[in-house]
């Protein structure tokens, strides 16, 4: 019975440093993302927030600047000053909603993602020369690693900025 115990104790043990492996290893990554953007925005003159709004309206747009404060978890009156940063560079457009001619949408203009893609193209690359080392049913698992991680992140930021 002492050896079916101590066994359960070592795997727990054993889960317990996995864990605490995978948190270390996201908090590297989140680190080195950061910085690989920050170095995005420094040859776009765009700060690093700015990245980041930009990158939610590539992938979420058109938004109003309420939905987009509300993703970034930025106070609107920030959110003006991204935006017209964005707007001189020449990366988004506010246009009059058609739906509803009163509200604004933001959208990303195209004419300048080939220039925002070629700075991630080293770490898609890397990306793709990663993914080739595993099969279908463990990058199946990756990835929903990932998107479960990515909307616990999503539900601390909403948490964080509404209170």
């Amino acid at each position: 019975m002492n050896s079916v115990r101590s066994g359960d104790g070592e795997a727990a043990r054993q889960r317990r440093r996995l864990n605490a492996a995978i948190r270390e290893s996201l908090r590297e990554l989140s680190i080195q993302l950061s910085l690989l953007n920050h170095q995005v925005g420094g040859r776009l003159e765009l700060k690093d927030v700015d990245v980041d709004c930009l990158d939610l309206i590539n992938r979420y747009g058109p938004l109003t600047p309420s939905a987009l404060a509300k993703r970034a978890g930025l106070h609107p009156a920030t959110l003006t000053g991204i935006l017209d940063r964005l707007e001189r560079g020449g990366w988004v457009a506010r246009e009059r909603d058609p739906s509803d001619r009163r509200a604004v949408l933001v959208r990303a203009l195209r004419e300048r993602n080939a220039e925002l893609l070629g700075l991630y193209a080293g770490m898609n690359a890397s990306l793709e020369e990663i993914c080739e080392g595993y099969g279908a049913a463990e990058l199946e698992v990756v990835a929903d690693f990932l998107h479960r991680t990515a909307n616990a992140g999503r539900m601390a930021t909403e948490e964080l900025a509404g209170g």
